[in-house]
């Protein structure tokens, strides 16, 4: 492991916590869309964290190297639907399909994020000082 591979490594949290929280601040603002430009209403996001390993060399095991976070399957969960006839966006029978958007559980992800955001900038700043140390120790 190289000096600077935990600065990597934060570095790649931070990319992938900031993923998290722009899916869940977009589902949140998009909870009440009932049409978008593909038709239909808003589709809950979700994003995928993969782990980043570099290659080792024969024999050993490869080491991990951070995180990515990719833009996952659209939320598969069915629309909720309420009966309101007088609604544009309402079906022949007067019933409209909602967003499968929850509020509150947009928000439980979107603290969970912003913690773990915040332990990824604490883990930063504890490796550049121990960098900062090793080089003072050097002089």
């Amino acid at each position: 492991m190289g000096a600077f591979d935990g600065l990597n490594i934060s570095g790649s949290g931070l990319d992938a916590y900031r993923a998290w929280m722009e899916a869940s601040a977009s589902n949140v603002a998009n909870a009440n869309t009932t049409r978008t430009a593909a038709g239909g209403p808003y589709q809950r996001k979700t994003v995928v964290f993969q782990e980043l390993l570099d290659v080792a060399s024969a024999g050993s095991p490869p080491t991990g190297s951070g995180v990515s976070a990719v833009a996952g399957a659209p939320d598969g969960s069915p629309f909720p639907q309420i009966f309101d006839p007088s609604h544009p966006d309402a079906d022949a029978k007067g019933f409209v399909a909602l967003p499968n958007v929850d509020p509150v559980r947009e928000m439980v992800d979107l603290t969970a994020a912003t913690r773990s955001y915040e332990a990824n900038v604490a883990a930063f700043g504890a490796t550049k000082s121990m960098l900062i140390k090793a080089m003072e120790i050097g002089r």
